[in-house]
């Protein structure tokens, strides 16, 4: 409950917003975990990221040449982000996809470097996904641009 309400008053303050329009985003029920259950469920480095907004080191996951058919998870909580349709080769070092499934991240705007970006997010866990570039391919444009360490991939039959 206190981080649905966070996120509504974010939203309201424009600095968080699901990635679709309202009309196309179900609701997805929060997971809300304390400190030593994430830490208990997290490896140290998936921890660093989901929860501390860290980034991998660029071209350390084996996600990035991973091509097999199948679905991203969140590795915080096992919600589905995206699936292997939505992946390209970014060439940037990290497994990076033109859009995610619906209702399946939330967005703010990161002010930590000199420019501002755009932050994604686990719409069920709040865990730490990448950032949103607007210089992806088509249909959309957009770069998800993602931790590998942050998903699970699933291969699908």
């Amino acid at each position: 409950m206190i981080r649905r309400q966070l996120l509504t008053y974010l939203g309201s303050l424009g600095l968080a917003q699901p990635a679709l329009a309202a009309s196309e985003t179900p609701a997805v029920k929060p997971i809300i975990l304390s400190d030593a259950e994430w830490r208990k469920r997290l490896t140290p480095a998936q921890y660093d990221v989901l929860r501390n907004e860290g980034t991998e080191p660029a071209g350390s996951s084996a996600l990035n040449d991973e091509k097999r058919k199948g679905v991203y998870h969140c590795a915080g909580c096992d919600l589905p982000l995206f699936t292997s349709a939505m992946k390209f080769d970014s060439g940037t070092g990290w497994p990076s996809f033109f859009t995610a499934l619906s209702s399946a991240v939330l967005t703010k705007r990161d002010f930590r470097l000199i420019w501002p970006r755009t932050e994604y997010h686990c719409a069920r866990c709040g865990g730490h996904q990448g950032h949103v570039f607007d210089d992806g391919p088509a249909p959309t444009g957009k770069r998800y641009c993602n931790n590998g360490v942050a998903l699970a991939f699933r291969v699908q039959a």
